[in-house]
């Protein structure tokens, strides 16, 4: 049943009349019932969890704002647009796309389907670099494969390290440029592979690079074939890239490098640095027990 609500104003002496259609839902049975559709593909827990998410930050409505006022009809408007946006997430495109945003470590970075969706493991990633700064006395750093800019524009924001990032793709530097300027922070930028676009001297690299094996593809879930996949996978049982930077890096004598890995390649890569001459090689997991970070120095 759709029901009408009618506004009488007076405009100019006239008498305007709007018509607003809205559901037989209010908000509180939609954000339920929404959890109960998303729940066809997800697992109870991550449904409801999502469902609150996409009308926390889709719609505006938020738990507290729910609890008190979640009586209220929904309007026809918003209905067709929690549609619209279901007939794309049924399909496997995460909803970080769908809403084309995500909060890092407090702050909102705009994402596409350009751009790595940024993880909460990567904090790890940065909190590691900003350790290994200090200890080297770093103060440049370079982001290799910024994706949407999180480690970069972070770094920047909350050290005093002059940063450069670099991506292979025109179009994510893009996003990251535009994740920039919106958070008013500057950076050095610049497109191609690894760290051949840079000139030296460099000091600090950190870097979030493809880790996942390409043999692994056909078990992995569905939303990550939405992602673009040179910023997923690796040959190399997942570890090409990461050895090539880890090379790079000592090669243009980087004082330090802090990079994110995958689980269980963290002996293997801790030997391969150690034979290319990186004198202390860390590896720190995430609060899975998970390989997470490679951390080295001279």
């Amino acid at each position: 049943m759709i029901l009408r609500r009618l506004w009488r104003k007076a405009v100019n002496n006239h008498i305007v009349i709007k018509v607003v259609f809205v559901s037989h839902q209010d908000f509180k049975s939609a954000r339920k019932a929404l959890a109960k559709r998303l729940s066809i593909f997800l697992p109870d827990t991550e449904a409801d969890a999502e469902s609150w998410r996409w009308f926390e930050e889709g719609l505006g409505w938020g738990r507290a704002r729910i609890i008190a006022y979640g009586e209220e009809l929904v309007s026809w408007d918003l209905e067709n647009q929690i549609d619209a946006w279901f007939n794309r997430r049924k399909d496997g495109e995460p909803w970080v796309y769908i809403l084309g945003w995500i909060m890092w470590r407090g702050r909102r970075f705009n994402v596409t389907p350009e751009t790595l969706i940024p993880r909460p493991e990567t904090e790890l990633v940065f909190e590691s670099a900003v350790q290994l700064a200090t200890l080297i006395g770093a103060r440049h750093a370079v982001d290799v494969g910024t994706g949407t800019g999180i480690l970069g524009i972070t770094l920047a924001l909350d050290t005093s390290l002059d940063v450069t990032a670099t991506d292979i793709s025109k179009e994510a530097l893009s996003v990251a440029r535009q994740n920039a300027q919106c958070l008013n922070v500057k950076l050095n930028w610049a497109c191609g592979n690894l760290l051949e676009p840079v000139n030296d001297p460099i000091e600090l690299v950190v870097s979030n690079p493809p880790y996942i094996d390409l043999e692994d593809e056909a078990t992995l879930q569905r939303e990550l074939f939405f992602e673009p996949r040179s910023a997923l996978f690796a040959s190399d049982h997942g570890m090409e890239v990461v050895t090539k930077l880890i090379k790079q890096s000592i090669d243009r004598n980087a004082k330090g490098l802090v990079v994110e890995i995958g689980s269980g390649q963290g002996d293997e890569l801790r030997s391969r640095a150690a034979c290319m001459g990186w004198q202390t090689v860390d590896i720190r997991q995430d609060t899975a027990k998970h390989d997470r970070v490679l951390i080295a120095r001279r």
